[in-house]
């Protein structure tokens, strides 16, 4: 099964996730301090049947990882995240 996992930044500079698959949230968490803790705290909770999550940062998808890519290279992912998001928000202010 492949999830989504989207990471939000909080009002309070803070970080959360809510984990869906099949357009239903599994399980969220907020409060954490990064996006990469946010990041690892969603990939904590996967089952067995999880092979792959789709990764969102503010709205706006960045790409579909393998778990074993998400657990050996998550500051690369995160990162590639973010960039994206900035990218496309900057592009629509253009």
């Amino acid at each position: 099964m492949i999830v989504r996992i989207d990471i939000h930044n909080d009002e309070h500079n803070s970080y959360s996730y809510a984990v869906t698959a099949e357009h239903q949230t599994v399980y969220d968490g907020s409060g954490f301090s990064s996006i990469i803790n946010a990041l690892a705290a969603a990939v904590e909770g996967f089952g067995a049947e999880v092979r792959a999550a789709e990764i969102a940062f503010r709205g706006i998808v960045s790409g579909t990882y393998p778990l074993h890519t998400i657990a050996t290279r998550p500051n690369e992912i995160a990162q590639h995240a973010v960039n994206t998001a900035d990218a496309v928000y900057a592009a629509e202010d253009e």
